[in-house]
Formats: structure tokens, C-alpha cells, sequence
């Protein structure tokens, strides 16, 4: 080899140590700087922690909170699942980087339950979601729409006193009650009386079973949504069981819909609306082409408002009723609240319900410790972020832990006590406790963009109902029984045994109870 190839050799040589020195060096400064995902625990290969999940989910993620700290990390298949469980975690996703997880973590199911994603839930943040937005807040829920609603409401709760008089000293299902009271006031805000008598009964009695059966269907761990390559087998047959179940949804609101286009004429336009059904064919007609509101957006509104409203609120009414009655003096005191602004020779009417802070914080008491939604609806980010000094991965599923947050010893005072004097202290004091997700350490309706549209619908519906049920009868449990305040995981946190509870008349004047029926008949 001459002199002129061994200095080539050589300098080939020098160049490849160089570049090769260079590149480890850029290796190691981008592993040392790259941020590392959430810690969490160990899986199997494939699996994931799928097999270790246990069937209260919420207790289970607060275990694992315990031990990971606020930011955890669990491998569900191929899905990231990242679990938030503070204050200060909540408000970088719902806050600070609220346009990035501004999507919810679209599910097999819930897409199939919402008919393909048209409602105001599952859409996907655009042009589309902020039209049904758009509709709900500006259109159906606001305060005069609601007042205009007040009628409606309150003969359906006139109703539901006058069938628990009938049945005075006997026992009742309180939670079977309430839910069809809920359904009833819900349904006919929503379309009026469209259903009547017998009909309207059959329906409120087969939706709680029907809407007992989603929740768990769609709450499941379904592997669709895990290793997405599998949806088109259907292996669970969670797909082919939210088809079956949604087909008794849509009977009912094509039925509805034939009745209520009979009355106003094919092509007659709704003039004068009565309630939400006629608001929203009325918008039908003039919508905007870009974004029109078309027929599948008026059953998927009308969806979300009675299943969402309906199973969140009666769940919180029978919460409510079973803490109050395993510690009694907080429903003395409810009740002689009530006695004191409407008195015992009257009913309640809708606008007592403001003048009752005891009451109103018996509510926000029982909607801490029993948030509707555990985990709200779980989020999805659009990028890559950075949240609380972790990684996480474009498309993760994001859970708000806002149930473990709301019970966390570090946040609030004896967190598993039942008090509602604590919202009454924290007004005197200054600190504003309200539903609207500005504060994160209390937040059950969520916070940010998709914060629960339906809150204002909600908030007087149960305060009316829960305060009619307490200031016209007194509950008592059947002799031999006790109260107990044990759940079950299904979507929305539910008693595991149901309330059965004997009411008797509490007001002054039977008259009173004589008036309920008249009016009712």
C-alpha cells in the first residue's frame, strides 16, 4: 500500500470514529433529555395490566394513586391509559392545554350509542360540535327556556308525590321511583306529552333497565377499543349488545317524532316551540348548510339530554337520600330548612329551590363523594404532551380521576364524612363552590370545552325533586334493615343494594295531599 492510500485509509478511518463517536453522543444527550413516560405497573407482553384490572375500577385507580402518586400510566393493549388524580394534573389537561385533549377517547360502543357520534359527547371537537353546542347552551338550556319548562316539571313531580301517597306505610324502591320521576320531568321538558298515562310508566320502567344495561356495556373494558385491528370481530359482542339495546332507543324516538310531525304537518314548520323537540325542528329548518342540525343530530341530542340526564340525576337523588338517612341530622335539617321557607301547609314550588342553601349543599355534598361520571368522560389528546413533568402520547386515553380527587385527604377534611356544612362554611368564607370547572379540586360536570352542557337542567331538576320527595313525606327504613352505602362500578357509580324506604305525610294539612291528587287527575 503506498504512502497516498494509507493516508486515505487513515482518514476514512478518523472520519468513521468521528461520526460514530458523534452519533453515541447524540444518543445518550437525547435519552438524557427526553422526557420518560408516567411510571405504573408492570404487564404482560401483548396484554398489558388488561388482566389485572379489577371490577370496581375507581376503587382500583385509587389504590394505584396511592402508590404511583397523581400521574400514572397503564398499557391496556396497545392503548396508553393515563390516569390523573390532582388538582394541579387536572387543570393542565383541562386547562392549560385544553384545545390539545379538547377530543373525548372515542369508544366502539359509544359510537354505535350515539348514532355514529352525532351528539354533543362523542363528536369530535370541530365545526360540527361546536354547532351542537352551539344549540344546547344558546337554544335548549337557557333560563328561558328552562322557565318555560317550569309547568311541565312540576306536574310530573306533582305526580310522583301523589303515587307515593297511595302507597303511604308501604315500602317503596326509591331509586325506581325517582328514576321514573327523573325520566318523566326530563321527557317532558324534552317532548312534551308526547307519552302519556300507562305508556309514559311502561317506558320510565324499561329505561332504567335499558340504561342500566348501557352504562355497563359501554363502561366495560371492551378489546375493540384496545387492539382496534379486532373491531370488525366483535369478540365481546359489546358491539352487536349496544345495537341491540340502542334499536329500543330509536323506537322511541321515532315514534315520538311521527307523533309530533302528524301534529305539525309533514311540512309545516313548528311556530310557537313548547318544548326542546320543537326548538330543535324549528333550528332543522334553519339551519346552516355548512353545519346544518340534521334528523340524526335531533335523536342524538334528545339521547344525551334523557340518558345522560336521567341516569346522573336519579343516581345522585338516591346518593343523596341514602347518606341523609344514615346520618339523620343532616335530613332534620334539610327538612326544617324547607319547613321554615315554604312551611308544612304547602308544597314546594321551583323558585323555593334558590332560598334553600342547606339543601343546595346537601347536593353539591353528595355530587363530591358520588361524582356522576368517576372518571368524567375520558379525554384524548390531539400531540404529544408534556403533563406534570411526564410524556404523554399522542392519542393516549386521558382519565380525570375527579372521584379520587374529591375524596383526597390532601385536598379536603375528612373527606369520607358526609357534610354538607362544608359548602355552607366555604360561602362564608368567601370560596365560590359552583359546577362550573373553574376550580380543581371540585368538579363533577368536568371542566373546560367539554364540560356537562347539561348542568342547568340538571342542577333544578334534582334540587326540586330531592327537596319535594324530603318536605312531603318522611322515610323511614322497614324494621330489621340498615343503610348501607356500598357501590358498584358501571360507568356511573351506583348503589349496590337499592333504597327501600316507608314514606309517611309530614304536612300540616291533609288538604294538601287531596289538592296533589286533584291536580294530578
Amino acid at each position: 500500500m503506498d504512502v497516498s492510500n494509507q493516508k486515505d485509509a487513515a482518514l476514512i478511518f478518523t472520519v468513521t470514529i468521528v461520526v460514530i463517536s458523534w452519533f453515541i453522543w447524540v444518543l445518550k444527550k437525547s435519552k438524557k433529555g427526553s422526557v420518560p413516560l408516567p411510571p405504573g405497573p408492570r404487564g404482560l407482553p401483548l396484554l398489558g395490566n388488561l388482566p389485572f384490572l379489577e371490577p370496581d375500577l375507581h376503587h382500583y385507580l385509587r389504590k394505584l394513586y396511592g402508590i404511583y402518586g397523581p400521574i400514572f400510566k397503564l398499557q391496556l393493549g396497545r392503548k396508553v391509559v393515563v390516569v390523573l388524580s390532582s388538582p394541579s394534573m387536572a387543570k393542565e389537561v383541562l386547562k392549560d392545554h385544553d384545545t390539545t385533549f379538547a377530543n373525548h377517547d372515542v369508544l366502539a360502543a359509544a359510537t354505535i350509542a350515539t348514532y355514529g357520534g352525532s351528539d354533543i359527547v362523542w363528536s369530535p371537537y370541530g365545526p360540527d360540535w361546536r354547532m351542537l353546542r352551539r344549540v344546547c347552551i344558546q337554544e335548549l338550556l337557557n333560563n328561558a327556556s328552562l322557565d318555560a319548562g317550569r309547568a311541565l316539571r312540576r306536574k310530573e313531580v306533582l305526580q310522583a308525590l301523589a303515587d307515593l301517597y297511595a302507597r303511604i306505610g308501604s315500602p317503596v324502591d326509591v331509586g325506581e321511583k325517582i328514576t321514573e320521576t327523573i325520566f318523566n320531568t326530563m321527557s317532558s321538558t324534552l317532548w312534551g306529552a308526547s307519552l302519556k298515562g300507562e305508556e309514559a310508566a311502561t317506558v320510565a320502567s324499561e329505561f332504567r333497565h335499558v340504561m342500566g344495561e348501557m352504562t355497563v356495556v359501554i363502561g366495560q373494558p371492551n378489546i375493540s377499543d384496545l387492539f382496534p385491528f379486532l373491531t370488525r370481530f366483535d369478540i365481546q359482542g359489546v358491539q352487536r349488545k349496544t345495537r341491540r339495546l340502542m334499536s329500543w332507543f330509536d323506537r322511541i324516538f321515532v315514534s315520538i317524532l311521527e307523533q309530533r310531525m302528524k301534529k305539525e304537518g309533514v311540512t309545516g314548520e313548528v311556530k310557537e316551540p313548547k318544548d326542546f323537540l320543537d326548538i330543535l325542528l324549528k333550528l332543522k329548518e334553519k339551519a346552516d348548510p355548512k353545519t346544518p342540525l340534521t334528523m340524526i343530530h335531533v335523536k342524538a341530542l334528545l339521547l344525551d339530554m334523557v340518558a345522560g340526564g336521567v341516569d346522573t340525576s336519579s343516581t345522585t337523588l338516591e346518593w343523596a337520600i341514602a347518606e341523609m338517612m344514615h346520618k339523620p341530622e343532616t335530613l332534620k335539617k334539610a327538612q326544617e330548612e324547607l319547613d321554615a321557607v315554604v312551611g308544612k301547609d304547602h308544597i314546594l314550588e321551583d323558585y323555593h329551590t334558590s332560598n334553600l342553601p342547606f339543601l343546595d349543599a346537601v347536593v353539591k355534598e353528595t355530587l363530591r363523594l358520588h361524582p356522576p361520571n368517576v372518571f368524567l368522560i375520558p379525554h384524548t389528546n390531539s400531540e404529544t404532551r408534556v403533563v406534570g413533568g411526564y410524556t404523554v402520547p399522542k392519542g393516549s386515553g386521558v382519565y380525570v380521576n375527579v372521584w379520587a380527587i374529591q375524596r383526597d385527604p390532601s385536598v379536603w377534611d375528612n373527606p369520607s364524612d358526609f357534610d354538607p356544612e362544608r359548602f355552607l362554611n366555604a360561602n362564608a368564607t368567601g370560596i365560590k363552590w359552583d359546577y362550573r370547572g373553574n376550580d380543581f379540586r371540585y368538579f363533577p360536570f368536568g371542566s373546560g370545552r367539554r364540560i356537562c352542557p347539561g348542568i342547568p337542567l340538571a342542577e333544578r331538576s334534582v334540587n326540586y325533586v330531592l327537596g319535594s320527595l324530603l318536605h312531603t313525606f318522611n322515610w323511614q327504613l322497614p324494621k330489621g334493615t340498615k343503610m348501607d352505602l356500598a357501590d358498584k362500578f358501571g360507568g356511573v357509580i351506583k348503589k349496590l343494594n337499592p333504597i327501600v324506604a316507608i314514606p309517611t305525610p309530614r304536612l300540616s294539612n291533609p288538604e294538601i295531599y287531596s289538592h296533589i291528587l286533584k291536580e294530578v287527575q
